[in-house]
């Protein structure tokens, strides 16, 4: 179908998942390859649930010290040059009836969102999105909150906002503090700050590798989606859960769920171990074993069935009802 850059656009698509009990993916990318992956898992979605049009995020960090992704996105670790390539790269695989993904609706959203440090995409890059986390965590609430109003009152009329109020964990790097207030204050910057959507500190830890070890914080995500009305929470640090933990997100305030190191961690795996297996036609010059053509193919292949799994866990059959 198209990208959609435009607020109007990304609130209906936002209501559809509300009314069909389902949650948005946000599959993140750091390469050409990988956004090709998230590509190809919807338009596999589609075929498999016979889905006319599968929506989904493909999100992207700028300079996020944690994980900066546009920089990694070329080998010149340009953050604005990985930026726009990989809009040109979206506009020529799924925009148009023509394009090879092109049951897939794409919502580029820009993820963690420095207010200092990644300012150009905050204002630069608005025209090539549809969604942006304006990622003030690290700063003083008072600033975090004067800063994300301000922010949605200059451009909430162009994109829909996620905010957040604290900082979440990392695996290895930072820890959430897990506070008895945090639903009232969460609650009261979003009144407060008219962020469209919460980055909620739910329990999941960011780029961990301890799948289903976390304690998932249902109890504040329900308590949360209560107080708000609806749901307006996002999720980060998805890959730390398991299939039984991400199952009935939804129904707990869930709308929109973040997902990038196990895609990437599962097919990198898959494609390495691959490349051991070829590993002596690639000792005897065998161009198609050596060409780096292969790795990138087996990684697509595997990333993108990580990911139909995920969608289908969030509820994206019930698209079609």
């Amino acid at each position: 179908m198209t990208l959609v850059t435009r607020r109007d656009q990304a609130l209906e698509i936002t209501k559809v998942f509300r009314e069909r009990g389902a949650s948005m993916a946000i599959f993140c990318t750091a390469s050409h390859w990988n956004t090709e992956a998230i590509l190809l898992a919807g338009q596999r979605l589609a075929e498999r649930h016979h889905l006319a049009l599968v929506p989904l995020a493909v999100a992207m960090t700028f300079t996020y010290p944690h994980m900066p992704q546009a920089e990694r996105m070329t080998y010149s670790r340009h953050a604005r040059a990985g930026f726009l390539s990989n809009v040109a790269h979206l506009r020529a695989l799924c925009d148009g009836p023509d394009t090879p993904y092109n049951r897939v609706v794409v919502l580029p959203h820009l993820d963690h969102a420095d207010p200092k440090r990644d300012r150009w995409a905050l204002v630069e890059g608005l025209p090539h999105l549809a969604t942006v986390m304006f990622d003030a965590q690290k700063y003083p609430f008072d600033d975090n909150r004067a800063w994300t109003r301000d922010y949605v009152a200059a451009y909430g009329d162009q994109v829909m906002v996620e905010g957040i109020i604290e900082e979440l964990s990392v695996a290895g790097r930072a820890h959430a503090v897990h506070q008895d207030s945090y639903v009232e204050k969460a609650v009261a910057y979003v009144r407060e700050t008219g962020v469209d959507l919460l980055v909620a500190d739910l329990g999941t830890e960011q780029q961990s590798d301890r799948v289903g070890e976390v304690r998932y914080l249902k109890e504040r995500a329900q308590a949360l989606t209560a107080s708000l009305g609806e749901a307006r929470l996002v999720m980060h640090g998805t890959s730390s859960l398991n299939p039984d933990q991400m199952a009935g997100l939804a129904e707990d305030g869930v709308i929109r769920v973040n997902m990038w190191s196990r895609i990437v961690r599962d097919a990198g795996q898959h494609a390495a171990r691959q490349v051991i297996a070829r590993s002596a036609a690639i000792e005897a010059g065998d161009f198609e074993a050596a060409e780096s053509r292969q790795y990138l193919d087996d990684s697509i292949e595997a990333a993108a069935d990580v990911m139909v799994a995920v969608m289908e866990t969030l509820g994206y059959p019930h698209l079609g009802t």
